[in-house]
């Protein structure tokens, strides 16, 4: 089994917030526990990457370039690179 790191859970929160979910759709769509879910979103709120909105959190347009970034450099196989 693969362990995800903070970037990992950071970057699945914020696919999920991406049009908008409540905290219930982050736990169960993002496969993490309520009680590790409320610090991710205090980091993500605080950072600007997440917004609140009313019972509803929602990806900001910086969440969504960070999402973009990370993607594109998890894609990356640093092992193949020229050294």
């Amino acid at each position: 089994m693969v362990r995800r790191n903070n970037l990992d859970i950071c970057s699945d929160i914020l696919r999920v917030a991406r049009g908008g979910a409540n905290k219930t759709r982050i736990v169960y769509q993002a496969n993490l526990n309520f009680q590790i879910v409320k610090k991710y979103l205090s980091r993500l709120v605080d950072g600007g990457l997440l917004r609140p909105s009313e019972n509803l959190f929602i990806t900001t347009p910086k969440g969504v370039q960070f999402i973009e970034q990370y993607t594109a450099i998890s894609r990356t196989n640093f092992y193949d690179a020229a050294p």
